[in-house]
């Protein structure tokens, strides 16, 4: 394939992803003005606290053997390794259940959250699901059906807004945006898993295979699982502990502000990845480095996201406020504090690939640890000296902005680290 060629597919794939993931959110944000009236920021805090549980639980559902999938030569290893994701998703999800019944009501309470008491035991359905989107993802990246995954967030989006809008409008309460995030799941998962069904021959899968193929990449579950846990807690521990340092209320407003700006920005960033992903493992394979993806998908994101969040910067508190109503000028502020963090993440989302790429899942561990731990320390600093919820996001936005450029410092070396 020549240079050219090779450009044009890449922008291809990252343009087919982008386009998934804009009208995946355009959706939700469109509907946000109306929800945002069907639903209290209450309610918008305990939906967060339980995505945000159900985000945690998804980084070791599969034992991050879906990262694996694309990168042995057979179609016959993939696979394998795709059922093996998926069965332990399964132990996971029932071990999940059975820890909600002994434990659950007692660890809601002492979050201070006895609101989601009554959807505790929806949490292991929605790991489960989150677990299975996890692998037919990685499944039908590896077969390059870009276009499909796309259509399968767009199912997701449509599905979820839908539900949440006609719920809501029908029965008020919290109910409405939960329901709305499953019956997404089961959606994409029903597109996702025709691909697979189709390309692969499951027949090929056995008990053996699994085994060995599980040995094999053992660095996953003992770096990038142990990764994935530090990540999930470190971006979510705020969820989890601002109902107890500021308010549920708070948490909704908050979590307004990742639904508006962060979960696209989170989007467009993992269509890059996913691209970058492949492109990447096929230079290293032909070349023994990936510096042409890396350098290309660095640029262009900055390219990309530079003008937008500097957009951001100086108008979302005004647009929130008349988008979502006065109630929500909060988010706004909330939303302009954290933009250089959101820009960061962007970038480094996707430079963070190199450590699959590369197999330095202890560099990924290890750096995820300091996240979480630079996150509990802010926490523990702003319960201890009573920081106001604008003032701890003052603090953290410049500590961890910097942090995750430090992220992309430590993977840019890897490549000069190998022969050119």
């Amino acid at each position: 394939m020549t240079q050219d060629k090779t450009k044009a597919s890449y922008r291809r794939n990252v343009l087919t992803l982008m386009s998934g993931s804009a009208l995946a959110q355009a959706l939700p944000i469109a509907a946000s003005p109306i929800l945002t009236r069907l639903y209290t920021p209450d309610d918008f805090g305990v939906a967060a606290l339980f995505l945000a549980t159900t985000a945690v639980m998804a980084t070791v559902v599969n034992g991050r053997y879906e990262l694996a999938i694309g990168i042995p030569e057979s179609d016959d290893d993939a696979i394998n390794i795709a059922a093996l994701g998926a069965a332990i998703a399964v132990m996971v999800s029932a071990a999940l259940l059975v820890l909600v019944f002994f434990f659950g009501k007692s660890l809601a309470l002492l979050g201070n959250a006895a609101a989601i008491v009554p959807w505790l035991y929806l949490i292991p359905a929605s790991v489960l699901l989150t677990g299975l989107f996890n692998v037919l993802n990685y499944t039908n990246n590896r077969l390059g059906l870009f276009k499909d995954i796309a259509t399968a967030n767009v199912y997701k989006s449509v599905t979820s807004t839908a539900t949440q809008l006609v719920w809501g409008w029908m029965i008020k309460g919290v109910s409405g945006l939960i329901a709305g995030s499953l019956v997404a799941q089961l959606v994409s998962n029903i597109k996702l898993y025709r691909n697979a069904s189709a390309h692969f021959n499951f027949r090929q899968i056995s008990w053996q295979k699994m085994m060995a193929l599980a040995r094999r990449y053992k660095s996953f579950p003992k770096f990038s699982m142990w990764s994935g846990v530090f990540n999930g807690v470190g971006h979510h521990i705020l969820t989890f502990a601002m109902p107890i340092v500021f308010s549920l209320g708070t948490l909704g407003l908050y979590n307004l502000t990742m639904r508006v700006l962060g979960a696209p920005a989170g989007l467009i960033a993992s269509a890059f990845g996913q691209v970058f992903l492949r492109e990447a493992t096929q230079e290293k394979q032909n070349h023994g480095h990936a510096k042409t993806s890396f350098n290309k998908t660095m640029k262009r994101l900055a390219m990309i996201g530079a003008p937008i969040f500097i957009g951001i910067f100086f108008l979302a508190e005004h647009i929130f406020s008349a988008v979502f109503g006065e109630d929500w000028r909060a988010a706004g502020r909330y939303a302009a504090i954290l933009t250089p963090l959101f820009f960061a993440r962007f970038i480094a989302s996707s430079a963070s690939m190199m450590n699959i790429v590369f197999e330095k899942n202890n560099v990924g561990m290890y750096w995820q640890l300091g996240y979480l731990i630079i996150n509990i320390i802010i926490i523990f600093i702003a319960y201890d000296i009573r920081l106001t919820i604008e003032n701890y996001l003052l603090v953290l936005s410049p500590v961890l902005t910097i942090y995750y450029f430090l992220l992309v410092y430590i993977v840019s070396n890897y490549n000069k680290s190998t022969k050119m």
